[in-house]
């Protein structure tokens, strides 16, 4: 509620408010002591920008006046925007020597030290408290701004963890089409290919011819699709499982064609050799059958060897 009163109406209010404390409680009226003590209560106003030079002047009035609002709502300000510990120090002393000090100086002999040293001890707990409450401020203040610095860096590690969850999630979609779905439609597209050359029916041959261009099409959208998605995924991310060569019978009994697999499979071969090896022998259907109406193709997509020596 207090931040959101404009900073000059607080600053007038503390300096009618420390007048009204010198009207009340003036005890050194000549001319010098009525100037320092206005000059310290007008000072006040500049407290904000000047917090030091604003103290200095109001240690006057604590020395010639019993009044209490001028020195420490400086000492209030000065503790609030400076974290030099000596120095507060040092302000807290020069205001309680100030407010336990008898005026006129001549009067020192006539309080006594023992007086004069218990008002210095109940001064500098006065003192004290300002300072003490302004540093529990200015610390509140410093941990407010460091849970709001902590809450946005939260939110950008979620966002960034979002986004890493995504790329990932881009990567094995485009891994899944083009290893998965690619592969299924390449092998429509070959097989549709040997129906158009091998039958003789022209309905079915239309409907082949029909199949493999529709195939093809969609392979060409798909690839497409995977492009993108790797780009926005990232060319980083590895994703598990991946094939090996123990993968390659399987897929050659998928595969749908009259494929065989021959010869050992070396188990000493590494593992991105092993991929480079499946991807291979995966794309070898559509890149060895040409799905042109040439009598070939009926024996090139007819039979497949993929042999792992």
């Amino acid at each position: 509620m207090w931040e959101r009163v404009p900073a000059p109406a607080v600053d007038l209010v503390l300096v009618v408010a420390a007048a009204v404390d010198l009207r009340l409680n003036l005890w050194d009226d000549t001319r010098l002591g009525v100037a320092l003590a206005t000059l310290g209560c007008a000072a006040l106003a500049f407290r904000r920008r000047f917090p030091l030079g604003v103290f200095l002047l109001t240690l006057p009035i604590a020395l010639t006046q019993p009044v209490a609002v001028a020195p420490l709502a400086a000492l209030f300000t000065l503790a609030e925007r400076s974290r030099n510990r000596p120095l507060l120090a040092v302000c807290v002393a020069l205001t309680a020597v100030a407010n336990s000090t008898p005026w006129p100086l001549a009067g020192l002999t006539e309080v006594g030290r023992t007086m004069t040293l218990i008002t210095f001890v109940y001064c500098l707990a006065t003192a004290a408290a300002p300072v003490l409450i302004a540093q529990l401020l200015q610390t509140h203040r410093v941990l407010a701004r460091r849970l709001v610095e902590i809450g946005e860096a939260r939110e950008h590690e979620r966002a960034l963890h979002a986004q890493a969850v995504l790329a990932r999630e881009r990567a094995q979609l485009a891994r899944e089409m083009h290893d998965v779905v690619s592969h299924q439609v390449g092998l429509i597209a070959v097989r549709a290919g040997a129906l158009q050359v091998a039958t003789k029916d022209a309905d079915a041959k239309e409907a082949a011819h029909t199949i493999r261009s529709l195939s093809v099409t969609t392979l060409d959208e798909l690839r497409t699709m995977v492009t993108l998605l790797r780009a926005s995924g990232g060319h980083t991310t590895e994703l598990t499982p991946q094939p090996t060569l123990a993968d390659l019978r399987k897929l050659v009994e998928s595969s749908g064609t009259h494929a065989e697999l021959t010869g050992e499979l070396p188990p000493t071969v590494g593992t991105p050799a092993q991929r480079a090896l499946y991807r291979t022998v995966q794309e070898a259907p559509r890149s060895s059958c040409i799905p042109h109406p040439a009598p070939p193709l009926a024996s090139s997509c007819g039979r497949t060897a993929a042999t792992s020596e």
